[in-house]
């Protein structure tokens, strides 16, 4: 039985094969056109899959699209009607390239896959909120768990949860366009210069360098939060309804002043918008946990869609307690859509039988994408004319320990490729978290990106808590949880330090591992295990 799952035309399309309830091979489109969140048709990553799993496109039994064109659709034009004529120029935009392309999706998927007129291959296109939760679900340890599912925007639904229990998802209540807890985050990002469906992750990394002054201001004008973590967004302050823009007039004058320039000098502002959204996102996201539990009675809670991607408020979820286990969906954006798509077929339509364990989930540490053989990068070597030295496997850990000791970098290349946004010790950048200059040299020297931005420590699983408050039996191999450095590990900071505004925080070492500790003494963490990835461990 093998079947192909597809999310494409927002951004960050994927596929992913699923071969006789294996999850066989799955990698995003941006991975092989090298351009950053490639929204087109995954064509490569469609031919990947198919080559991994040894089968042609007439082979496969069914193909599962990410979401409901027609019901999105629909979606798109009660908006318009809501507030027409406003918004006139956006949707003129848009109907073209749904009139042409992407109302047609069966068609579309057809010509591009070259399926034959007699195929018997079955389309499926299950919601997107239903993608997001098979990719939650399905995968993770549990036979039984509730699900969480927050994002921008599917066909209607932004946020939903609900119960998965052995080969079946149940969606039970869901929050609906305009109102949005993925889009109220976009706004900020926006706000602050960033790019939207990007940039997100750079308001998280920013927000420690302030304070959350602004905090109140959103909790009492952009949003109306109750008890069980519903909540109706001021669409008065927003303007991704019916423009082009985020945010608009009244969004500007709340906060001060005009959005800022991209690329331009980040002042204390943005830090301190950062800071308040991100406060205001942890405190939406544990009222939501809460009321999940209490509805669910469950004591494992699975997350997924690009609001999962927040590992700061993940971090909050997991260390409140609410629920005894959490597993986040590694792809958890529109990515992981193409996989939750597959897994729904297999389990919700076909009603295949699933194993969990308890313990492993099924993602084999998200090491799905392409590899190569010693004699393929022998072979690109030699015809790029670039110098080489061939160790034995057993002699590499040693001789980048030695690398790592020296504070050089290195380029980690091995294995499958990740899938999903992090690197995981697969297409990984390495360097010696004890060094001061690590975390300036890799960002402005190798990466080419905003100073402030932290670096990832990557630890043995069986080490995690000799530095991080984590307890002994909780993993992150995703690198999904933001936890804070272990006290004895930590440098106090002297009372000038204290008084440091911004940026000038970066360059004060906070630890023993400054390299790798953010300013408020935490840090996204991957345990690495030695099953998933026995060299990089």
């Amino acid at each position: 039985m093998n079947i192909l799952g597809i999310s494409a035309y927002y951004h960050d399309s994927a596929a992913c094969l699923i071969k006789d309830g294996k999850i066989v091979a799955a990698a995003q489109e941006e991975r092989f056109t090298r351009k950053k969140h490639d929204e087109n048709f995954p064509k490569n990553a469609i031919e990947y899959c198919l080559k991994e799993g040894g089968i042609t496109v007439d082979e496969l039994n069914f193909i599962a699209f990410y979401e409901k064109p027609f019901l999105k659709f629909e979606r798109i034009l009660e908006v318009y009607l809501a507030y027409a004529p406003r918004g006139i120029r956006t949707f003129l935009m848009a109907m073209p390239v749904w009139l042409n392309k992407k109302l047609w999706m069966k068609q579309l998927i057809i010509n591009e896959l070259g399926l034959k007129k007699n195929s018997s291959t079955k389309i499926i296109f299950p919601e997107h909120h239903e993608s997001h939760a098979a990719s939650a679900f399905f995968p993770s340890p549990y036979k039984n768990a509730a699900f969480l599912t927050m994002d921008g925007v599917g066909e209607f639904a932004t946020t939903s949860y609900g119960i998965g229990k052995d080969n079946k998802i149940k969606i039970i209540a869901d929050i609906q366009f305009p109102h949005s807890l993925g889009m109220l985050y976009s706004a900020f990002t926006y706000y602050t210069g960033f790019r939207v469906n990007s940039g997100e992750y750079k308001v998280m990394g920013l927000a420690p360098y302030g304070t959350p002054k602004y905090k109140d201001l959103i909790m009492n004008n952009l949003i109306d939060l109750k008890e069980d973590g519903s909540f109706h967004l001021n669409m008065k302050y927003f303007n991704y309804a019916v423009g082009q823009t985020m945010t608009n007039d009244n969004f500007d004058k709340l906060f001060g002043g005009r959005p800022r320039k991209p690329e331009s000098p980040l002042t204390q502002r943005e830090m301190d918008l950062a800071s308040s959204i991100q406060e205001a996102t942890n405190e939406i996201v544990l009222k939501i946990a809460k009321h999940v539990k209490k509805i669910t009675g469950e004591k494992n809670l699975v997350l997924a869609g690009g609001v999962a991607l927040n590992c700061v408020a993940n971090g909050k979820l997991l260390r409140s307690n609410i629920f005894e286990n959490i597993w986040i969906q590694p792809a958890s954006g529109d990515a992981g859509g193409a996989l939750g798509a597959a897994l729904f077929v297999s389990y919700q339509y076909l009603e295949n039988n699933r194993k969990p364990d308890g313990i492993h989930d099924s993602m084999n540490g998200s090491y799905l994408g392409p590899q190569f053989s010693k004699n393929e990068i022998i072979e690109f070597l030699k015809k790029e004319s670039i110098s080489f030295e061939e160790l034995e496997e057993e002699k590499l850990p040693g001789k980048i320990a030695d690398l790592i000791n020296q504070e050089k970098v290195i380029g980690w290349f091995q294995g499958r490729m990740e899938f999903g946004p992090r690197a995981l010790g697969a297409r990984s950048i390495i360097g010696d978290a004890r060094s001061p200059k690590m975390q300036e040299i890799m960002n402005v020297k190798i990466k080419f990106r905003e100073s402030f931005r932290p670096f990832a420590p990557s630890i043995t699983k069986e080490r995690a808590s000799d530095y991080f408050e984590i307890q002994k039996n909780q993993d992150s191999p995703y690198m999904l949880i933001v936890a804070d450095i272990v006290q004895d590990r930590r440098r106090e900071m002297t009372e000038d330090e204290k008084n440091l505004f911004g940026i000038q925080k970066l360059n004060v070492a906070r630890g023993d591992i400054p390299a790798v500790t953010h300013v408020d003494y935490s840090a996204r963490l991957q345990t690495v295990d030695r099953a998933t990835n026995p060299l990089y461990h």
